[in-house]
């Protein structure tokens, strides 16, 4: 049997990956498998039996901050090495036993280490959101040696730390060399331009690399660039960097960065990264050259850095519809065959399918026209791609009979606002007039919005519908100082002649104008692209009363599914305070349980000591003005 298993690990070794085989019963990436399917295994809890599901139980870490400027939780925990990981707002990382909740180490770079009583790093807590941890171990690990199994985890400031993933300790071998044990960051290198560079989302280890997107400022016109690096996990040595933005043009646009979740294909030796739009956000006038790797689906060499292939999914973005989350890298089934796919979900509703291999797409994409620009100082791309099939997942056109109200006077109101707009369709720019864009910014889909089900060959994705109004302001010789920054919509845009100004398309009653579902859940058939089924998802809570079910109104949603081999789909995500249980095959409501906060984030499910658990992160989103709390919680079946 020894024998057997070494030999099986150097096989495994030898196609790429670098992790012993998962059993089953873990969880240890966002996304669970490498290629991000958000999928389990498991089927200890079914449709039979998920209606007794209960807390198992409650971790509350402490690290919340109320409004105005308060903590979001949006983070999936993992599981592996027999312990739950979970990174919090504070800039801080817990351990936990999977089967009580009770606390096996913390991770704290703000306060006095345990055994030097130093800090790690000097300054004020860093805090942000943060959507999980990354972990790793050595196929051939050094006896008595610390580290050998090792957690990643992004902060705020631009650094990428290394923690002892069995004592929660930093490793200080990670980091030595460039003068900083314990993390490196993207500080120690030219970063091509202006603002910020935290990361939120966790990196992805392939081989014996960690490999890190990096935050951009897109509202600067010389944003910084988004850089991707791959370290060595055990040193931090630079291997290797990539750049999206033009070598030639890195003075003049920044961006195009990845600040979402990136998916790996060991067989392949390929990273592949969802890239945003360059700067800055809804102007593109001083961003008049070609940036092909912006807004697009990139295959990058594990060893190199190098693009592979690289499919682009919006030309000149002018609408901030970057890409929100990593292309699910699966195996579907389609005319009969089987094809290695990644299916890269879009703030359009499009879904991208494209071949693993050469980015080729699976279904036709034709290149359609779409509305000009009325600015004098920029000109939009004449055309954009658009998927034959799969169908589209969210709402794309705004009728105006059919705009929503909560009253008449309501209804009538949005139809005079919308006659005022400029609206030709989707990808209709922003621009001296005020236009209406829908789907928003926001999306259509968003981070964590897509499970893959193989056992059904269905993608299973969730959608919001909202537009929004928003128009350029020129400045007027104001400067950038004088413009207040509001949201991603009203901002100064700073290095160019225009503010952005705008805000969500709402009703007087602070109500959507869009007409519903203002959230939805929808399976795709694979094989044929159509959707098989597409309901509702949430409900709205207003004037301090919850909207029934049944009016079919759905809620705005952050965060996402997850399918498990029980047949079961899994999701929180909407703004109702519930997380839910569905039917794969059929949409239909199974059970359901409140929450202290809404569950903002992607669910997980793992097994330990027999039992399968179900966990989420219930802590609420400031920035949507939720409710807030700080709750890790996990259900599971009663004993017998």
């Amino acid at each position: 049997m020894k024998a057997f298993t070494v030999v099986l690990v150097c096989l495994i070794n030898s196609m790429g990956w670098v992790l012993p085989i998962k059993a089953q019963s873990d969880w240890p990436n966002f996304g669970r498998d490498p290629g991000g399917s958000q999928y389990s295994p498991l089927r200890q809890i079914t449709k039979t039996n998920v209606t007794k599901l209960e807390i198992a139980w409650i971790h509350k870490s402490g690290d919340i901050k109320q409004n105005p400027f308060g903590t979001s939780y949006q983070v999936t925990p993992i599981h592996t090495n027999d312990t739950v990981y979970y990174c919090t707002p504070f800039n801080r990382v817990f351990a936990l036993d999977p089967t009580t909740g009770e606390e096996k180490w913390t991770f704290d770079p703000h306060v006095p280490e345990p055994e030097t009583g130093i800090h790690l790093i000097e300054g004020a807590r860093l805090m942000r959101t943060c959507r999980g941890v990354t972990y790793w171990e050595s196929i051939d690990p050094e006896p008595n040696k610390p580290c050998q199994k090792r957690v990643f985890k992004n902060d705020p400031g631009g650094n990428l730390w290394a923690i002892d993933a069995d004592t929660g300790l930093a490793c200080k071998d990670f980091g030595k060399e460039q003068g900083h044990p314990g993390y490196v960051t993207h500080h120690d290198y030219d970063n091509h331009g202006d603002g910020g560079t935290g990361m939120s989302s966790p990196p992805v280890i392939l081989n014996d690399l960690v490999v890190n997107g990096s935050g951009a400022n897109d509202g600067i016109q010389n944003a910084k660039d988004g850089i991707i690096r791959a370290w060595d996990v055990r040193t931090g040595e630079l291997k290797w960097e990539f750049d999206p933005i033009p070598e030639d043009h890195r003075n003049e646009s920044g961006a195009a960065n990845v600040w979402s979740t990136m998916s790996v294909d060991h067989d392949r030796n390929l990273v592949f990264a969802p890239t945003t739009s360059p700067s800055t956000d809804y102007y593109g006038g001083g961003r008049q050259f070609s940036i092909p790797h912006a807004d697009a689906t990139v295959a990058l060499n594990g060893n190199t850095g190098e693009v592979k292939w690289s499919f682009q999914t919006v030309h000149h973005d002018l609408y901030d519809y970057d890409l929100v989350g990593h292309p699910l890298l699966v195996t579907i089934t389609k005319g009969g065959r089987p094809i290695d796919v990644a299916i890269q979900q879009t703030k359009m509703g499009w879904l991208f399918v494209l071949d693993r291999e050469t980015g080729d797409p699976v279904w036709p994409i034709e290149e359609r026209p779409v509305p000009e620009t009325d600015l004098p100082d920029d000109v939009a791309s004449p055309t954009q791609p658009m998927p034959t099939l799969p169908d589209a997942f969210s709402g794309q056109i705004i009728e105006r009979d059919k705009l929503f109200g909560l009253t008449f006077l309501d209804k009538e109101w949005c139809q005079a606002r919308f006659d005022e707009l400029r609206y030709e369709g989707m990808y209709t720019p922003p621009g001296l007039r005020e236009s209406l864009l829908f789907p928003s910014a926001l999306g259509g889909g968003n981070w964590g919005g897509a499970a893959y089900d193989p056992d059904t060959n269905l993608l299973v994705i969730k959608a919001e519908n909202l537009a929004t109004r928003l128009r350029l302001e020129p400045k007027d010789n104001r400067s950038d100082n004088e413009i207040t920054a509001i949201d991603y919509l009203t901002r100064p845009l700073t290095g160019t002649p225009y503010a952005a100004v705008g805000e969500l398309f709402m009703s007087p009653l602070g109500i959507p104008c869009t007409p519903t579902p203002w959230g939805t859940l929808a399976a795709i058939d694979m094989n044929s692209g159509k959707i098989r089924w597409q309901i509702p998802l949430g409900q709205v809570k207003r004037f301090g009363i919850t909207i029934p079910e049944s009016f079919g109104w759905g809620s705005p949603n952050v965060g996402g599914p997850i399918v498990t081999a029980g047949g079961l789909i899994f999701i929180a995500a909407t703004l109702d305070e519930k997380i839910r249980a569905l039917d794969v095959e059929t949409g239909k409501k199974l059970w359901e349980h409140h929450l202290p906060a809404p569950g903002v984030a992607v669910p997980m499910t793992y097994m330990a000591g027999g039992k399968q658990y179900l966990v989420i992160a219930a802590g609420g989103h400031a920035r949507v003005g939720t409710k807030l709390d700080d709750s890790i919680i996990a259900f599971t079946l009663p004993d017998g």
